[in-house]
């Protein structure tokens, strides 16, 4: 946010690059709530900063599925597609005149708080699923197996029927690692122990074995 005399400046006044489809996720962290939010797809515009926060008119858009990309890629697509239309923009500003926001489909992009980061397994393996992707590569979703922070950088959401509706949410469901979720589980794929490097599940499980039957904080 700039204040007044800063906007005021510029004869064109000021530009700015933002990483969602105004005025869905206005704010600080609009690429991992789009992603949490499970949006099908989102977007970078090019924006008339105003006093408010991300409220000023659009003046180029470029939209993009999410498909199963993560924080990290979307984040790496997004800045390229947005440097290219402020390219654009700056080429020839008469040629995208300002549009105003639409007044329906606001929602707030709110910072993340690395508290959001830990797995609440009584989610579904859905929304599980989506939480790894929205904190990879940073802060990381995590649980905690025998006093030990454990991250989950990469998953696979499997159905309902896998956790059996037998099993406790966070239960370890097989020697692979699947967790009980609810409903469905979570098969990880790639992981991170506390000062290391990433790694492959089979990889973790041969120097950390975590057995089935074991329930996960």
């Amino acid at each position: 946010i700039l204040p007044r005399a800063v906007l005021d400046a510029p004869r064109l006044g000021c530009l700015n690059v933002h990483g969602s489809l105004l005025p869905r996720w206005r704010g600080a962290a609009p690429v991992q709530r789009a992603i949490l939010a499970g949006d099908r797809e989102t977007g970078v515009g090019i924006m008339q900063m105003e006093a408010g926060l991300d409220t000023g008119p659009v003046l180029l858009e470029g939209r993009t599925p999410i498909d199963g990309k993560t924080t990290g890629g979307l984040t790496v697509e997004l800045a390229a597609r947005g440097a290219n239309r402020m390219v654009q923009v700056l080429a020839d500003p008469g040629a995208f005149p300002p549009v105003p926001q639409s007044e329906t489909g606001l929602t707030y992009a709110s910072k993340i708080d690395k508290s959001e980061a830990r797995i609440d397994w009584n989610l579904s393996a859905v929304q599980v699923e989506r939480m790894v992707r929205a904190f990879a590569p940073a802060p990381g979703a995590w649980f905690e197996v025998a006093g030990e922070r454990v991250k989950l950088l990469s998953a696979t959401a499997l159905p309902p029927h896998i956790s059996a509706h037998a099993s406790a949410p966070g239960t370890v469901l097989d020697d692979s690692l699947t967790i009980a979720c609810n409903p469905g589980a979570i098969r990880p794929l790639l992981v991170q122990r506390a000062g290391r490097g990433a790694m492959a599940v089979t990889e973790l499980l041969r120097g950390f074995p975590i057995a089935a039957g074991e329930r996960l904080g």
